[in-house]
């Protein structure tokens, strides 16, 4: 099921999704509204803890965390669907593709792709493209305590998997509905930003 409205920025750690969304719902703000995965809820708040490593769970732990966060993210109080009845397009940061992408490295990809099965399409999936040594530099330039994931073996062969997960989706397009548009996510931030505006100008 394809859910209208809804548009989701998709890429390893340091592709610029964040900073595009920014750009995209400063530009409109009446239209878009901006959110991100893992949520700012309490399972969220204990995702990002986890992401910090502040402290360990099972990997198939993890996966069930983020599919619950995600559950609530879409069809809880305020959260993406009830937002789309108010008349707002929602752009998130991350969503399950991410979570096929990162736990199928740890866990395999039988349960993230079970979990994640049961939620909507979004109408939009923006998926930047980056090498890995580039994105890991600007993550490296933020002077921040890095993520368990920001290692680049991880990076690595989480991009390798992104782009089996992408390619499938592209393949079921015609059958889904989805529109997924790939970003170079090497070129100028003002550049991708006026080509995701272009692509999103009749939503």
């Amino acid at each position: 099921m394809i859910l209208k409205n809804f548009i989701v920025f998709e890429g390893i750690d340091g592709a610029g999704t964040s900073t595009q969304i920014k750009k995209l719902v400063e530009s409109n703000p009446e239209k878009f509204m901006a959110t991100a995965e893992p949520t700012s809820g309490p399972t969220g708040k204990f995702l990002r803890q986890m992401l910090a490593g502040d402290f360990q769970v099972d990997e198939r732990t993890n996966a069930y965390l983020f599919a619950a966060d995600r559950c609530q993210h879409i069809y809880g109080k305020d959260g993406i669907i009830e937002n789309i009845n108010k008349g707002k397009c929602i752009v998130s940061d991350r969503y399950f593709f991410s979570s096929m992408a990162y736990q199928s490295i740890s866990c395999g990809q039988e349960l993230p792709k079970l979990l994640n099965s049961p939620f909507p399409l979004p109408e939009y999936l923006f998926y930047f493209q980056i090498n890995p040594e580039i994105s890991l530099g600007r993550v490296n330039a933020r002077n921040e305590k890095k993520e368990i994931y920001e290692k680049l073996d991880l990076q690595q062969k989480i991009s390798n998997m992104y782009e089996e997960i992408i390619s499938q989706y592209e393949k079921d397009a015609a059958n889904t509905g989805i529109k997924i548009i790939r970003i170079d996510a090497s070129k100028g931030i003002d550049e991708i930003a006026a080509l995701i505006k272009s692509h999103l100008e009749n939503i």
